[in-house]
């Protein structure tokens, strides 16, 4: 696995590492990343006005900074103080914009192009985790818009009612990036595409419907079983993130999503191909953020879109192992 670094253009590069007598992949792995908002990714990266982003505090370089455990961040940059690119680890992002592709790196975000390299979401550290533990290339589809709720915008057809709008965009998307691979992916264009995972991470907008809490579980379970079903793949892994907004500070309605998203994820029927992954331990206090008023966004620290992704990755290539 090769970093390259990002210079504003995606520079390709070979997958081989190493002795030329090494075998060329055949296949790449798909992982589908899925959410709202916070799986768009909401962290900054370095905006630093003193009163629209707190002066800087938690933003991705100041956090770099002074963290305790540099190593952790020390492969996002390399030594000139760029940002790294990696080359056998892809993502493909459509926003309000267009379509983002790339290695990973900063940026794959909800923004515009103006703003695009100034967040960082869960995919991220998800990409570095993943990229870092499969020997195979890997691509990221992160399928995310804000404000959804799994209760009507995700809805899946086995849940009964209209299906979701954004659960069918979801599935378009998919199609759409296994498509046109070849072509925004140079790198891949002579591999075949397999299929990882799932990662879910949502539930925010759930919590303020009485009707949609009461079937977060049942939901979710009907979107696990949906989409092994669309993609023909029943032992599928799948990873869900949990609503950790405002750590342990959670109220009554939140705290019944997190219960359903754990519920959901442990029943015995998944056979352990379904992993709950708690984040309360990520929040961060608004006044050490750089969106003091963004509860919603985990006011937009960037320790804890990092930290989300990191968790989420390890617990990935954790199901992967079994």
């Amino acid at each position: 696995m090769k970093i390259s670094l990002f210079a504003g253009i995606f520079i390709s590069a070979t997958f081989l590492a190493g002795s030329t007598d090494e075998p060329k992949p055949k296949f790449f792995q798909v992982f589908l990343l899925a959410g709202q908002s916070n799986m768009q990714g909401q962290g900054v990266v370095d905006m630093d006005h003193p009163k629209y982003y707190n002066g800087g505090k938690g933003t991705l370089l100041r956090v770099m900074q002074e963290s305790k455990t540099p190593k952790m961040y020390q492969h996002l940059q390399n030594a000139q103080g760029e940002w790294t690119e990696r080359d056998d680890a892809f993502i493909r992002h459509r926003n309000k914009q267009g379509v983002m592709t790339g290695g990973v790196s900063i940026g794959f975000t909800g923004y515009g192009s103006m703003h695009s390299r100034h967040h960082i979401g869960p995919e991220l550290q998800i990409g570095h985790r993943l990229g870092d533990y499969i020997e195979e290339p890997i691509l990221l589809i992160k399928t995310a818009w804000g404000g959804k709720n799994i209760y009507e915008d995700f809805r899946p057809p086995s849940a009964g009612g209209k299906t979701g709008e954004y659960y069918l965009k979801m599935l378009d998307e998919v199609k759409e990036a296994l498509g046109s691979y070849k072509k925004e992916f140079p790198d891949l264009k002579n591999l075949k595409p397999k299929w990882g995972g799932f990662i879910w991470f949502q539930g925010w907008n759930d919590m303020f419907n009485q009707d949609a809490r009461a079937q977060y579980e049942e939901n979710l379970i009907c979107l696990i079983k949906d989409v092994r079903k669309h993609f023909k793949q029943p032992l599928l892994p799948v990873v869900i993130g949990e609503l950790g907004n405002l750590g342990q500070n959670a109220g009554e309605n939140m705290q019944a999503i997190r219960d359903a998203q754990k519920k959901a994820s442990g029943r015995k029927e998944w056979n352990g191909t379904v992993s709950f992954v708690e984040t309360t331990s990520f929040a961060r206090p608004k006044e050490d953020s750089p969106n003091i008023g963004h509860g919603h966004h985990w006011f937009g620290n960037a320790e804890s879109y990092f930290l989300i992704g990191d968790a989420l990755g390890k617990e990935m290539s954790r199901l992967l192992a079994r």
